[in-house]
């Protein structure tokens, strides 16, 4: 709040010796208008509280505008019940006191507790309202005790000097809650100009305690009042980090096509090795046949005899066990020997001792029979035309 002057008006009639409220009605108004000083004095130092007791013959003013709180709680123990409440009265006090404040930058306000019918027709508190809010005088109203018979006629009042919403109506029904205890929360306290929640508002930061008051207390609230605000920070920064972390390792379903045509590609490439490898064999199998089968046989066709041939031959078994890479070279050095083999055999066959010595190991074969030797002389020379085809075309390339 600003800086202020305060008038306070305590209820004094024989109303207040009711105890429907805790303890009594006096000692509840006395409770509440403690808070309402401490309030105003400790949300600006410069600002002033003064004192009127309504009731009786005549308004008594307990203390005028002062800042020592001591001196005003002093007061409010000497207050006598008698007679009865005279609101206008009060008020017309009240604003002479503001009116004598020795800062004239202080704004005026007055706090009146009602604890008793109010006696004034409406229309001489509206007309009062007016007044007062031409004096630019703000004025809150806490209304108790005969909350229900006093209604109307001060939200009228309220209503006629609020200016710029600086003056409020708090009415507290009775009950088993402490008057004070609902003031905290109502705008003369929060909006009146006070230090917002008494106990909490400007020391909110303190948990509620006055650093110059208790400075050591204050202190240790205010640490573990920032310790638990960064524990809960960084356990809502932890679970969000787990709750995208989850959503960044689900995995993504794919789409039913997509996986059917993945399966199917998985497929093909699987049939294509197969037939690789099968066709692999079947080289194999003919090399180790020894080119017996011709260029333009079936894959298929040598199979099992080739396989017989390399057998009886003595040949490596070729195993499934091995690789690919294994098997191709095994094929080529197979491949090598059956060529090299070939041209052996084809020096040996021209060869006319190594032939002779073959027909003379055969039986019922004569190697002197004059149609073998002819047989043979037509044979080897067959076998030089051939070289010397094959020698032309070499030279002609």
């Amino acid at each position: 709040m600003g800086l202020e002057a305060t008038v306070v008006c305590i209820d004094s009639s024989d109303w207040m010796r009711n105890g429907d409220y805790t303890p009594t009605r006096m000692e509840a108004q006395h409770d509440a208008v403690n808070l309402i000083i401490n309030a105003k004095t400790q949300s600006n130092p410069e600002s002033t509280v003064g004192v009127v007791a309504c009731g009786g013959k005549s308004p008594n003013v307990m203390v005028t505008l002062t800042t020592d709180i001591g001196k005003i709680l002093t007061a409010l123990h000497h207050v006598k019940l008698g007679g009865k409440l005279s609101l206008v009265n009060g008020i017309q006090v009240a604003q002479l006191v503001l009116k004598h404040r020795q800062n004239k930058n202080q704004q005026q306000r007055i706090v009146f507790f009602v604890g008793s019918p109010v006696l004034e027709t409406e229309e001489n508190l509206v007309q009062l309202g007016k007044k007062l809010r031409k004096n630019q005088v703000a004025v809150d109203i806490v209304n108790f005790g005969e909350e229900t018979e006093n209604a109307q006629k001060l939200e009228a009042f309220v209503n006629s000097v609020n200016s710029g919403e600086n003056s409020h109506l708090v009415t507290v029904p009775p009950g088993p809650h402490v008057l004070s205890d609902i003031l905290i929360s109502s705008p003369i306290i929060s909006e009146g100009g006070a230090s917002g929640n008494f106990g909490g508002g400007d020391f909110d930061a303190y948990g509620g305690i006055d650093p110059s008051m208790d400075p050591e207390l204050a202190m240790v609230l205010k640490m573990s009042m920032e310790e638990e605000r960064a524990r809960q920070d960084a356990a809502n920064k932890k679970s969000s980090g787990e709750t995208g972390g989850d959503a960044a390792a689900t995995p993504v379903t794919p789409a039913n096509p997509a996986s059917t045509s993945a399966t199917s590609g998985g497929d093909a490439e699987m049939e294509d090795a197969d037939d690789e490898d099968e066709m692999l064999k079947q080289a194999i199998a003919m090399s180790m046949a020894g080119g017996a089968s011709t260029p333009s046989s079936t894959p298929s066709a040598p199979s099992n005899t080739s396989s017989t041939n390399a057998q009886s031959r003595g040949d490596v078994d070729m195993g499934e066990d091995l690789t690919e890479e294994q098997e191709m070279q095994l094929a080529l050095q197979m491949s090598m020997n059956a060529a090299s083999g070939e041209q052996d055999m084809g020096e040996m066959m021209n060869d006319p001792n190594f032939v002779n010595s073959v027909l003379a190991s055969l039986p019922g074969v004569d190697p002197n029979d004059e149609q073998i030797k002819n047989l043979l002389q037509n044979l080897g020379g067959e076998k030089k035309e051939e070289k010397k085809e094959e020698k032309k075309e070499g030279d002609k390339k």
